[in-house]
């Protein structure tokens, strides 16, 4: 897996405020990503920017829905299309545009950039696409396309940046990094990763649910079941797809039916669960001769989830 470079991003905010409207670049790219909350509309008309063509992303929830929500589109005129938007979607809370800072984009640019960008949030599949159209992929020179392929990577890293990362995959590259769990009429496979843990398609999890998960576990089984991400087969519940959960005990509890400790129920082939391995990255930063139970680099990527998890409960629990 290739190494990411550094970069550098530019956010602005027009309003001041840092969870209103924000304007994100890459400080040596022409292609920006402004993200304008819904309610924030208004406002938002007032900005210069909005006065040109773009590609724009509508993200949201829905209580019927498995998974976040995202509409892609395209138009010459984005406030017209957005007002549009207000009026008839209700799902979307927050807009995402893709510009040109120079205003070069054509409307060849944003038909072929809107086609791309339903391509790869599609293979991503991390979001239920609301796009009403399917557009065939539009004719660019060989030129053009590549000028194209170039804003799309910048777009991917601003639109992410933003908290979106609507065209990465539930897990980043094919690895060995998994972990196991069963119990009755339970036998699911999974992969920590920086956003949580996925299990993995073909995964079964038991129909049955303690009471004392009931509430939580059996509501979003009704959402994944609604959304055909879980279908039934006799005692036990199919995964048709991967599918991410906020964490490993959030996971395990689920395909259990029961409350669980993730960190001791999922293991790797060869026995050894995700609280030894954490256990075990401890001893190392310590004592690095001791010789290691996994790879080097395994063992560096579940370091740098293990941090940002554990940081992330941190700030949940107010610390």
């Amino acid at each position: 897996m290739e190494k990411s470079r550094a970069k550098t991003i530019q956010i602005f905010l027009p309003t001041g405020e840092p969870r209103g409207i924000r304007m994100a670049e890459l400080t040596t790219r022409i292609v920006q990503a402004y993200l304008i909350p819904r309610n924030e509309l208004h406002e938002a008309k007032r900005q210069p920017e909005l006065d040109q063509m773009a590609v724009y992303f509508l993200f949201g929830e829905s209580e019927q829905e498995g998974k976040p929500m995202v509409h892609i589109g395209k138009t010459e005129d984005l406030k017209e299309r957005l007002d549009f938007h207000d009026k008839t979607k209700s799902f979307w809370r927050t807009a995402v545009l893709g510009i040109s800072k120079t205003q070069s984009f054509t409307q060849a640019h944003i038909r072929y950039l809107e086609w791309y960008c339903v391509q790869k949030a599609r293979e991503a599949g991390r979001y239920r696409l609301q796009s009403e159209s399917n557009p065939g992929k539009p004719f660019v020179t060989d030129a053009m396309e590549a000028d194209i392929l170039d804003s799309f990577e910048t777009l991917k890293t601003l639109v992410a940046t933003l908290g979106y990362p609507v065209f990465e995959p539930l897990i980043p590259e094919a690895t060995e990094k998994t972990f196991s769990l069963s119990g009755k009429n339970a036998d699911a496979v999974g992969e920590l990763v920086e956003d949580g843990f996925v299990v993995l398609q073909g995964s079964r999890a038991t129909k049955e649910v303690d009471s004392s998960v009931k509430d939580s576990v059996s509501a979003l089984r009704e959402k994944l079941l609604g959304s055909s991400i879980l279908v039934e087969e006799g005692n036990q519940l199919r995964f048709t797809q991967d599918y991410l959960f906020q964490s490993p005990s959030g996971a395990a509890a689920f395909v259990l039916g029961r409350p669980a400790d993730g960190w001791l129920e999922w293991k790797n082939k060869e026995g050894v669960n995700l609280r030894d391995i954490r256990d075990e990255q401890n001893v190392l930063f310590d004592e690095p001769d001791v010789a290691p139970v996994i790879g080097e680099e395994f063992r560096s990527f579940i370091s740098k989830i293990i941090r940002r998890q554990e940081a992330a409960t941190m700030s949940v629990n107010g610390h």
